[in-house]
């Protein structure tokens, strides 16, 4: 597996795990990965001998692994979305995460006839126009997934003409060079999150969606945000986390991994080799708390009842991970029927 996440500075003791909750988060990891790797392989169905995991819908152990990840990858940060200049290109991975709907780009792609530029982006401009034509054809343009703002910060009762004048104010003020200029990927994420309406765990989730491109090399191990829902997985899976904030217990997962999944007994094979990094761990607390809910109903948080049910899609899986990773030429010798390169219209799970 490559490299481990930075140490973590010298706190006191470390934080007191639940018992029978924090192997969950273990557990779970390695159940969703192994139900992953099975529907990836072709496998027929059922991916997972665990009834929670076969009847309820969770994200991927692994973030980069997730639907609309790899349709940010493959089509976003790199393959048709990375062509012309750092703006348009970083204009794109931005807008994207805002929306975090493949149809609503797809139909931007289409109004549009090409892909998004930064010279789209004024009042009743092409975006605006793209934007309302998509709206007048699908069920809404934003994902569920995020809580977004819906302030009127820019003036419009439509949210969506807020975030197309925000995405204005930030590349027509300077926000490309100071992001891509960015030493860190804390300060990245500082930059991303002192515009208005970002708060700091899309904040967070736009600059990781950076580093699957090449603009930047920043490692996703220099830095982690703890989300809602990753906040109410660490309070169920330790009784106590002293002195450490939430960052420090998620980077502590991401230290400790090869020891506790031997601990576990648990053959985790990663993500071709990959190990959990820090956007992964934080991810996994969030679907730990969803997987409690069930397994563990007794563990009461703000969030007791499960969004959506498991229903998986018709098309086959076809994953392709950042090129930097040095991935996918060995996903393409497992899973050659199921490979298409960047670029390539192409369904995934």
């Amino acid at each position: 597996m490559t490299g481990r996440a930075p140490a973590l500075a010298r706190k006191s003791a470390p934080p007191r795990p639940r018992a029978g909750v924090y192997d969950l988060y273990w557990i779970f990891a390695a159940k969703r990965q192994a139900a992953y790797l099975k529907r990836l392989s072709g496998a027929a169905a059922p991916w997972s001998d665990d009834p929670a995991i076969e009847e309820w819908k969770f994200c991927c152990t692994y973030r980069a692994a997730d639907r609309i990840s790899q349709y940010a990858i493959a089509q976003v940060c790199n393959g048709p979305g990375a062509i012309g200049g750092a703006a348009d290109r970083l204009l794109r991975i931005v807008a994207f995460r805002i929306f975090s709907k493949i149809e609503t780009w797809e139909g931007i792609r289409a109004e549009l006839g090409r892909e998004l530029a930064v010279g789209d982006l004024d009042e009743g401009g092409a975006l605006d126009k793209a934007l309302d034509a998509t709206l007048a054809k699908i069920r809404g343009l934003f994902t569920g997934a995020f809580i977004l703002c819906a302030n009127k910060t820019y003036g419009f009762d439509q949210k969506h003409k807020n975030y197309r004048a925000l995405l204005h104010a930030m590349f027509d003020g300077g926000f490309a060079k100071r992001a891509l200029g960015a030493n860190s990927l804390e300060a990245l994420v500082g930059e991303i999150q002192s515009w208005p309406m970002f708060g700091p765990f899309m904040a967070y989730q736009i600059a990781i969606d950076i580093l699957y491109s090449d603009l930047t090399g920043h490692d996703e191990d220099d830095f982690t945000q703890a989300g809602p829902g990753a906040e109410r997985g660490v309070a169920k899976c330790f009784e106590d986390i002293g002195d450490w904030n939430r960052a420090d217990v998620i980077r502590f997962m991401a230290d400790r991994q090869e020891d506790e999944f031997k601990r576990l007994g648990i053959d985790f094979p990663g993500l071709f080799g990959r190990r959990l990094h820090l956007i992964d761990c934080q991810g996994l607390f969030c679907e730990t708390d969803k997987y409690c809910r069930i397994v563990r109903p007794e563990l009461a948080s703000n969030r007791s009842e499960m969004k959506a049910r498991f229903k998986p899609r018709s098309d086959k899986a076809r994953q392709w991970f950042p090129p930097k990773w040095g991935l996918n030429d060995a996903i393409e010798k497992a899973y050659t029927p199921r490979i298409v390169s960047a670029g390539t219209t192409h369904r995934l799970f």
